[in-house]
């Protein structure tokens, strides 16, 4: 299991230290998952953190498709990384199944890409879109983001599920489509913390700046996970 993280008084991600890892750099590389359903814009957050992070971090990314590599696609033809460090899943099988009840796929890819580049520090695996029950096994990552969004609807935190309540970082993307699709952001985050404990960010990905929180918090987990305090 990875760091737990809890809301400090400044509305920002602390780690909490109480477990020693029981390993460091010296075993392998991070591992984040980043999920949420269809269109919630996780391929843009893992752009966005690819853009921010790569010239400070030593990244390596799979995305989920069901029947297609077309998340993966996206990403090469941004160039946010070298097209070596983006590798394509093609679960065949709905994605919820691919990252929590048999993840050999993932597993394999995941451990193939760190063992043939060899200097990954950061590894992120997006899941194909999925609903609101889809959460990863934490023998895939040690961390997980789950990605919602305004256009999905303001009841959306009011719904739960695992997916909201046991992430360790929930995003509300799209803010900037909020008034369009009349949905309450405020409302959305007090519901959200209603039903977590740990970090919400309220943003869009996509404008600038939009991933700047998001991008603070995998560092913080990736310094706390490089000096060994990772449980």
């Amino acid at each position: 299991m990875g760091p737990h993280y809890e809301s400090s008084d400044n509305g920002h991600a602390e780690i909490s230290h109480e477990h020693p890892a029981p390993g460091g750099p010296q075993d392998r590389a991070l591992r984040i998952g980043i999920g949420g359903p269809v269109g919630s814009g996780k391929t843009s957050l893992v752009a966005a953190l690819c853009t921010a992070l790569a010239d400070k971090v030593r990244l390596g990314v799979i995305t989920n498709d069901i029947f297609t590599q077309e998340d993966a696609e996206a990403l090469r033809a941004q160039r946010v990384l070298p097209p070596e460090r983006i590798v394509a899943v093609e679960t065949g099988c709905c994605p919820h199944t691919a990252i929590r009840d048999d993840i050999s796929a993932n597993l394999d890819a995941v451990e193939q890409l760190e063992g043939s580049l060899g200097d990954v520090q950061l590894s992120i695996i997006e899941s194909g879109g999925d609903n609101l029950t889809a959460i990863f096994s934490r023998a895939l990552v040690d961390l997980q983001v789950f990605v919602i969004d305004t256009a999905g609807g303001d009841d959306i935190p009011r719904k739960g599920g695992p997916g909201i309540a046991s992430a360790d970082l929930l995003v509300i993307n799209k803010t900037d489509l909020a008034a369009y699709v009349g949905a309450d952001v405020d409302r959305m985050v007090r519901d959200a913390r209603e039903r977590r404990a740990g970090p919400v960010v309220a943003t869009a990905v996509t404008q600038p700046g939009g991933a700047d929180e998001i991008v603070a918090w995998v560092l913080d987990a990736l310094d706390s996970w490089s000096n060994g305090r990772a449980a």
